[in-house]
């Protein structure tokens, strides 16, 4: 029995960890029978998501053409869902957000997978930036997909 059918990444605004995490987690994780969603914390209206992070992903075979930030909702969160933040921050507003959501259901990603830092936000940096935070960000869902297939 599978503990989550689903996992919500959640950044700030959903156009650039969180929708990087999700493609990158469908893509490691084929076959596992979990869906994969992004979604933003502060979202007023769906954007695309950001140019460089868009370039680094189709330069590392991804296909993001179309994608539009949604707000983190009530329905987005059921018993089975893992709602995995790119930062501390993060998990406290979603905690904060749902009052029927467990601890146990919110975890940080780099926390969740053991690594020691957590993803670097590439906003307002260069390509390399994004490129590096695609790298790091990429080792930590392929923890992450081990994970799932250990329980």
């Amino acid at each position: 029995m599978k503990l989550y059918d689903k996992i919500v990444f959640v950044d700030k605004n959903g156009t650039c960890r969180a929708p990087m995490a999700a493609e990158i987690f469908k893509e490691i994780s084929t076959g596992s029978g979990i869906e994969a969603y992004a979604r933003g914390l502060v979202v007023l209206f769906p954007e695309p998501m950001n140019q460089k992070a868009e370039a680094v992903m189709a330069s590392n075979g991804f296909s993001v053409q179309g994608y539009m930030s949604s707000p983190l909702v009530e329905e987005d969160v059921g018993k089975n869902t893992l709602v995995i933040a790119m930062e501390e921050g993060y998990r406290q507003k979603v905690l904060e957000m749902f009052e029927d959501i467990e601890e146990r259901q919110v975890r940080v990603l780099t926390e969740l997978v053991g690594d020691e830092l957590e993803i670097v936000n590439p906003y307002g940096g260069s390509l390399q930036v994004y490129g590096l935070c695609y790298e790091t960000m990429f080792a930590s869902i392929k923890k992450l997909a081990n994970l799932f297939t250990e329980i």
